[in-house]
């Protein structure tokens, strides 16, 4: 099997396309105190079916060592006091912010959220800092169905794809080790 992975880009704030309203409030705010515990929840629930394991291993201290580095922000979208899905932005870099990670949690999907989230994140990464030329973002054929056309649909271009053979297992980790078996 092959993995393919997807770069995309903005290079001016004029480029987003707005998603759609979503089915429901959504209210949409920054997690401005570095909390390693509620970031690791928002990226296994997230991303556990999706393959994300790269920040599995990371200690506590790893994680609010990157919360807390300059440029970067999480974003979280909240649903009647529930927390729907997050944008993480990575603004270290000079003039270009990576949006790092993003999505939305498995029963807020399909109601209109992620393209509002996504537009919010892209509207912040724009406003971060000095000035950014660049937001750019990577996706792969291991992530949710939906992420390549979101991205698209917000204005991002295809600048690059990789095509590497695929080493990982079959089954995602889910968000939580026995959750499958619930």
């Amino acid at each position: 099997m092959e993995l393919t992975t997807w770069y995309l880009e903005q290079t001016d704030a004029a480029q987003i396309r707005a998603g759609r309203e979503p089915a429901e409030p959504v209210e949409i705010r920054r997690a401005e105190v570095p909390s390693p515990e509620f970031s690791r929840f928002l990226y296994t629930a997230v991303g556990g079916d999706w393959f994300w394991t790269d920040r599995l291993p990371w200690t506590w201290q790893q994680w609010h060592d990157w919360l807390a580095a300059p440029g970067v922000e999480t974003w979280v979208a909240w649903v009647r006091g529930t927390p729907a899905g997050y944008i993480e932005l990575d603004g270290r870099a000079p003039e270009e912010v990576e949006i790092a990670y993003f999505g939305l949690l498995p029963q807020f999907a399909g109601l209109g959220i992620g393209g509002h989230l996504l537009t919010e994140g892209l509207r912040r990464a724009w406003a971060q800092g000095s000035p950014t030329r660049r937001v750019w973002v990577h996706t792969c054929s291991l992530d949710g169905p939906a992420a390549l056309a979101n991205y698209r649909a917000r204005g991002m271009t295809l600048y690059r794809t990789d095509v590497t053979p695929r080493t990982s297992t079959a089954e995602t980790p889910g968000p939580w080790p026995g959750a499958r078996d619930a």
